[in-house]
């Protein structure tokens, strides 16, 4: 059994990284060092100057704002300084009212907003604002993750200061995992240490159940659910996964007021690594306690991955929530932990290289891509066979594996994540 220490431990990282969240989690990053700047200045600001990391900037141009029916950065900016409530963290905005819209609109319209690239080096999940209103000026800085403030200030009074601090995506003390560690926490930990992951089917099942009344984004999951599609894939439990993982992304994508429990910042990676899990669980009518370990087992897997890649990368997010919803399914299919590892290895062997070009409608099909590639890896885990050490990337032991697909998605992409921004900030 796991001591109770680390147990603690595990159980603190995994509250703090599978959190709720309304809308792309970016723009919402961005809204919410607004709403802390416009708290710190004391007023409704005349202008707000925002210089963001090529990351941030890239995920959040196309993604569509919740409750406005409009799509980027203006928006979510305008709104996190008219009613935007710092307390609310990732939700900041859920407030919005066809009011709170209007005077949006038009505060973007008399030209109080300048958005910029963040000049030098600094983290890829870097926001820093600037307001001036009132006679004041003051700013507020997010660094390293989602809602880690680093620096507020008003005028020259200094309120908060940690940019001395840690500026990686972790906490200090965190700890470091290893595919085994997540494997045992998940089978070991009392239920009722951990029961509190089924949170995350609720959130993102609703979320899909939600999608159903709309037409958000490109329709993926609705489309998945139509007899066209039923006389190609068939009714069965694999288009049902896609369509309520895509039904999810869809809503998240397009703007709906839904929320969802996000996994390491990403609402997508949080739809992708419960979704999948929680259906193949319904289906193959797996008990509750099956279900509960087999979510911890996804999510704490994709957390673990996203240590060594980092918040935001080049790399597609689903790739990683993808493997962790492979590691889920394979456990409820009756995999031991050595099937797990042949699983994570075929997803790894297939979905490695997937780019991130930003958030927006499509990602519903990238992340079936993924949730496909994760029912194969399993199916294929539980014959006993896996990609070896002699293909690829793929290394006889699977953290090494893990590290191989990271090191690539952190550092060697990192060209290619400056060619897709050029070429999406380019586009005429």
């Amino acid at each position: 059994m796991i001591e109770e220490k680390i147990r603690e431990q595990i159980i603190a990282l995994i509250k703090r990284e599978v959190v709720p969240a309304v809308g792309c989690t970016e723009p919402m990053a961005v809204a919410l060092c607004v709403s802390r700047a416009t708290e710190a200045l004391g007023c409704r600001p005349e202008k707000i100057t925002v210089l963001l990391s090529a990351n941030i900037l890239k995920n959040a141009m196309g993604v569509g704002i919740p409750g406005t029916g409009m799509i980027g950065l203006p928006i979510a900016i305008a709104l996190g300084a008219i009613i935007g409530k710092s307390e609310y963290q990732l939700e900041v905005l859920k407030d919005v009212t066809p009011e709170a819209i209007e005077q949006g609109k038009q505060y973007i319209d008399e030209g109080r907003i300048n958005i910029q690239l963040k000049q030098g080096d600094c983290d890829k999940l870097y926001v820093e604002i600037l307001c001036e209103g009132g006679g004041h000026h003051s700013t507020a800085i997010i660094s390293g993750s989602h809602t880690r403030f680093v620096r507020v200030t008003r005028d020259d009074e200094v309120l908060l200061d940690q940019q001395g601090g840690k500026s990686c995506d972790g906490n200090e003390g965190d700890i470091a995992l290893n595919l085994r560690l997540v494997y045992d926490f998940a089978m070991q930990a009392p239920l009722d240490e951990i029961s509190f992951i089924l949170e995350t089917r609720d959130y993102n099942l609703k979320a899909a159940q939600e999608s159903i009344k709309g037409n958000y984004g490109h329709c993926l999951g609705k489309t998945m659910e139509r007899p066209l599609s039923h006389g190609i894939f068939g009714n069965t439990i694999f288009s049902r996964i896609l369509s309520k993982t895509a039904l999810a992304t869809d809503a998240r994508m397009g703007g709906a007021l839904i929320p969802v429990m996000s996994n390491s910042g990403s609402g997508n990676q949080g739809i992708c690594a419960t979704n999948p899990v929680a259906v193949y669980a319904m289906e193959n009518e797996n008990t509750e306690e099956e279900l509960i370990r087999a979510l911890t087992l996804s999510h704490l897997t994709a957390i673990y991955i996203k240590q060594s890649l980092g918040k935001l990368s080049a790399l597609c997010g689903c790739v990683v929530a993808s493997i962790g919803s492979s590691c889920g399914i394979t456990y409820l299919m009756g995999g031991s932990f050595e099937r797990i590892c042949y699983a994570v290895k075929n997803m790894i062997a297939n979905l490695t290289g997937m780019i991130c070009d930003g958030a927006k409608p499509s990602c519903a099909l990238k992340i079936a891509s993924g949730v496909s590639t994760a029912l194969l890896s399993a199916v294929l885990a539980m014959e006993g066979r896996h990609v070896t050490s002699a293909e690829g990337i793929i290394d006889d032991d699977v953290d090494r594996s893990i590290r191989n697909l990271t090191i690539i998605g952190a550092d060697a992409m990192c060209t290619t994540d400056q060619m897709v921004l050029d070429i999406m900030t380019g586009k005429k």
